[in-house]
């Protein structure tokens, strides 16, 4: 887009979205280029945002802040692994589309929204399934140096993430057991039926 079709989209002035993008420009963050025409008359310059391609582990800066993070929770809370627990359902839910009412999620369905937003979070997740019980198995988790030293933080907000993502969606399978670092880079969640209240 050109610098006054941004402007339309953020609801801002032409001249202050051009200052902000050449800034983008300046830091490799967008590309700036002539739009290609084959009319007569000087070319537009249009602004296309750069990919982005940040290898896990690369950005230092972000492991040290989930670090702080990580262990400041761990010394204020009598029960850092409840709050980080609650923290994740609420993202979780937040994280995924509500389905459309009365619509029925299946247990399928269910578990590829689970395996979409690990995937999302760096992970590289593997379903496994034997009857009625389902494996997830976590591998590569781009958290794991955090984990490591805080996983009562780390691990429960990784379990809310996945209760509060099945609790949004109404599915008819719940979280029975994770088991972290069951490897170096692996880490099991096990899925069973959800346990219905009568008349429900």
């Amino acid at each position: 887009m050109d610098a006054r079709e941004v402007a339309e989209e953020v609801g801002l002035h032409h001249n202050t979205v051009r200052a902000h993008l050449d800034v983008l420009v300046d830091v490799e963050l967008v590309e700036k280029t002539p739009e290609e025409r084959d009319v007569p008359g000087r070319p537009r310059m249009v602004y296309q945002a750069v990919p982005e391609e940040i290898p896990i582990g690369s950005r230092g800066e972000y492991r040290l802040l989930a670090e702080i993070l990580a262990s400041y929770l761990r010394s204020i809370v009598t029960n850092p692994a409840a709050a980080a627990e609650e923290a994740g359902r609420a993202w979780g839910g937040y994280l995924t589309e509500r389905p459309a009412p009365f619509q029925q999620v299946t247990a399928p369905e269910a578990i590829g929204r689970v395996a979409k937003m690990f995937i999302d979070l760096g992970f590289e997740p593997e379903i496994r399934e034997s009857g009625d019980h389902k494996t997830i198995l976590l591998h590569r988790c781009p958290f794991r140096d955090v984990a490591h030293s805080n996983p009562e933080v780390v691990c429960s907000i990784h379990l809310g993430l996945l209760r509060g993502l099945l609790e949004q969606v109404g599915a008819p399978i719940w979280v029975t057991d994770v088991q972290p670092f069951v490897k170096p880079s692996l880490c099991l969640v096990h899925l069973g039926e959800r346990e219905r209240k009568p008349g429900a």
